[in-house]
């Protein structure tokens, strides 16, 4: 069995969503004083590749105490959007892929944009879902979607509908990921478990593939 990390690394100067700030560490301790060394971290619950609740959004969602450990792991697909047109993700680019959507629990979507980590660009011209194709997805007993962008809804919305439309459905929504592109093709297990806050509305999370031999 094969292992794919699909996280960013978390430090100092990463890309965050606009507004959020970036991550702090302080040194508490160092080895050549007290003997051990420890660091205090500040990072906003949306650091980084993370999980986002129904909580997020909705104000009287499920936030991380609702959901078992086992909502978190399952089987997984890869569908390649990185030829959309008009940057849109419409039902029409997805529904080809509706038999082995159904077979699954996470579809991962690969837009090509962990590419501009790092970059202005990141933040810039992500390939979204329509609002159709958010509904169209929410209705297949999925349990997440997961993408390699910075977000599902456009930069400049305020009401975030596909974040609502998912949320309100049960469903997680992973952001952030990393390096889908080598999944394609294969039959794997998607894992993106949270850290076990109480009451969160969302989690960075260690996501990894086990791609089946």
């Amino acid at each position: 069995m094969q292992l794919i990390d699909l996280s960013h690394n978390i430090e100092q100067g990463m890309p965050c969503y606009p507004g959020t700030p970036e991550p702090e560490f302080h040194p508490l301790s160092l080895i050549e004083e007290e003997g051990f060394a420890e660091q205090l971290l500040t990072i906003s619950s949306h650091t980084g590749t993370h999980v986002d609740l129904p909580s997020h959004i909705i104000s009287s969602g499920a936030s991380l105490d609702a959901f078992g450990i086992e909502r978190f792991a399952g089987k997984g697909v890869v569908i390649d959007v990185r030829a959309v047109s008009g940057g849109i993700i419409g039902t029409g680019d997805l529904q080809p892929f509706q038999s082995i959507i159904k077979e699954c629990e996470f579809v991962l979507l690969c837009s090509g944009w962990s590419d501009y980590w790092g970059s202005s660009d990141y933040f810039r011209n992500y390939p979204v879902l329509s609002n159709d194709a958010a509904r169209w997805l929410a209705g297949l007993g999925l349990k997440g979607i997961g993408v390699d962008m910075i977000s599902l809804d456009q930069p400049d919305s305020a009401d975030f509908p596909v974040h609502r439309l998912l949320l309100q459905n049960g469903l997680v929504i992973i952001e952030n990921l990393a390096s889908l592109l080598p999944l394609m093709f294969h039959a794997f297990t998607f894992c993106c478990f949270p850290l076990k806050i109480v009451k969160a509305e969302a989690s960075p999370v260690r996501a990894v593939a086990f791609i089946h031999s």
